[in-house]
């Protein structure tokens, strides 16, 4: 598995993969998407030859914060460390950056993933969160 960026936007292979984890607020939206990815501060992909694996998408100043907004592995290819490797990547990317963030799914699979990748809930910095999201 090779970790680099992600510079030329497939809308193919990104659609497929929002799909298969079922983002269809993004997949219903494709020309949102591909500005999204136009305005990320950093995209990392994980491939194995030339087969797409999975993308982190990241957003922020580079300097004081960087927000992880979209972290997807292809069904068939999670638990096998593409995630951990994704996730590592923008770490130690932005290793100096104090503010590290994400919001993510309340499940106890997906908290226990990134609390073992050394991130933290909000609650645990004495820190709350707000959103404002349009369904």
């Amino acid at each position: 598995m090779e970790i680099r960026e992600y510079r030329e936007y497939d809308e193919a292979d990104i659609l497929h993969l929002y799909a298969s984890a079922g983002w269809t607020a993004y997949t219903d939206r494709p020309d949102a998407l591909r500005r999204g990815f136009r305005n990320s501060l950093l995209t990392l992909a994980a491939y194995e030859g030339d087969d797409l694996l999975g993308i982190v998408r990241t957003v922020g100043d580079g300097a004081t914060i960087v927000f992880i907004q979209d972290i997807l592995v292809f069904p068939g290819h999670r638990g096998k460390g593409v995630g951990s490797a994704l996730l590592g990547a923008v770490l130690d990317r932005f290793e100096d950056v104090r503010q590290i963030e994400l919001t993510t799914d309340d499940t106890p699979g997906t908290a226990a993933f990134y609390r073992s990748m050394g991130l933290s809930e909000f609650s645990e910095l004495g820190c709350l969160g707000f959103m404002r999201c349009r369904m």
